[in-house]
């Protein structure tokens, strides 16, 4: 065989066997692009799947939060009422349905009242989420701390960072997911288009080699997502919970409260309006208001003071939902509707 028609049969083999190894190569470049593909659109459904969550269940927070420093401002009111009446007991033994009334002085009420005062004021300029932190810190404790921003003149954003800082919705117990940190980066370098971006190369062996590589890196992205989907439905399922959770609270918090205003309404016609001040005089009802308005306030205090919150001691883990404290008040409080 001529020497020229050998060297064309083998470049035509080689030829075959290039284009084979290149068709090879481009569809493993089409299945890592794909997989690329499907890795970034799922992980970005995942994160706006996130987002949509803590938006909501910040929402809901938020909402908590305001009520109870609402009703904390309201106390300084009691306070100065029941300071007007002279002669009255002590009311330590008074209970309700077996539950006794929980211990505070007016002075007390009153500087809690001003603390809750100053938060309620700072609320309409601070970030979303601030009034949340405030419930799951618990809200009576924020308004404690706020005493030292009324006669420091500290910012009340400052305070608003502090409490956000233990609250849920600011640090997910510091692990991959941070609420206001925008998700969970996954792999810039794999999923930020780089790699997807390869041009034709010359050869079918070496465009082979680079289509086996991209497939690798597909698989990485796809290892990755599927990590990053894990624990943000963890998150999900725990934002869940803690939206449940503060529905049910608020709920609760302002039947208590709506209760709490009308025996307030009652109180104070009967003191301001009606002048009646010495507690000799009070009839039987009168008597009976006074008291179950201190009981309720007493309950009220005590339930603005749950933290929703516990917050990790491990930066990896999530934080815990205060469940037992929260279906304590949570008792007690529907064992007193139950009697109003």
């Amino acid at each position: 065989m001529p020497l020229p028609l050998i060297l064309g049969i083998g470049a035509a083999i080689a030829a075959v066997g290039g284009v084979g190894a290149g068709i090879h190569g481009g569809v493993k470049m089409k299945e890592a692009n794909d997989t690329m593909k499907s890795a970034q659109y799922r992980h970005e459904q995942n994160v706006e799947k996130f987002e949509s969550k803590n938006k909501q269940t910040t929402e809901v927070m938020d909402k908590l939060g305001t009520l109870e420093l609402e009703i904390i401002k309201s106390f300084s009111l009691f306070a100065d009422l029941i300071e007007k009446i002279h002669n009255r007991p002590e009311f330590k033994n008074i209970d309700s349905n077996g539950e006794k009334i929980p211990t505070y002085s007016p002075e007390e009420l009153k500087k809690v009242s001003v603390g809750a005062g100053v938060l309620v004021g700072g609320l309409s300029g601070a970030a979303a989420g601030t009034a949340g932190g405030f419930a799951a810190a618990g809200a009576t404790t924020a308004a404690v701390m706020a005493l030292g921003t009324a006669s420091t003149g500290t910012a009340i954003a400052t305070l608003s960072g502090a409490a956000a800082t233990n609250a849920t919705l600011a640090a997910l117990g510091g692990g991959a997911i941070a609420a206001g940190g925008g998700g969970i980066a996954l792999g810039t370098a794999v999923l930020g288009g780089a790699t997807l971006g390869v041009g034709l190369l010359v050869g079918g062996i070496i465009f082979n080699f680079t289509g086996s590589k991209l497939s690798d890196k597909a698989d990485e992205a796809w290892s990755q997502m599927k990590k990053a989907e894990e624990e943000i439905n963890k998150i999900c399922d725990y934002l869940d919970e803690l939206e449940t959770c503060a529905k049910e609270y608020h709920a609760t918090l302002n039947k208590l409260n709506n209760i709490y205003q009308k025996h307030i309404d009652k109180m104070k016609f009967l003191i301001v309006d009606m002048s009646m001040t010495d507690w000799k005089y009070f009839s039987d009802s009168a008597k009976l208001l006074v008291e179950n308005t201190y009981y309720l306030v007493g309950l009220l205090y005590n339930m603005c003071k749950v933290k929703l919150v516990l917050q990790s001691e491990n930066k990896d883990e999530t934080n815990a939902i205060n469940r037992d404290e929260i279906n304590t008040m949570q008792l007690k409080a529907e064992n007193y509707l139950l009697t109003a």
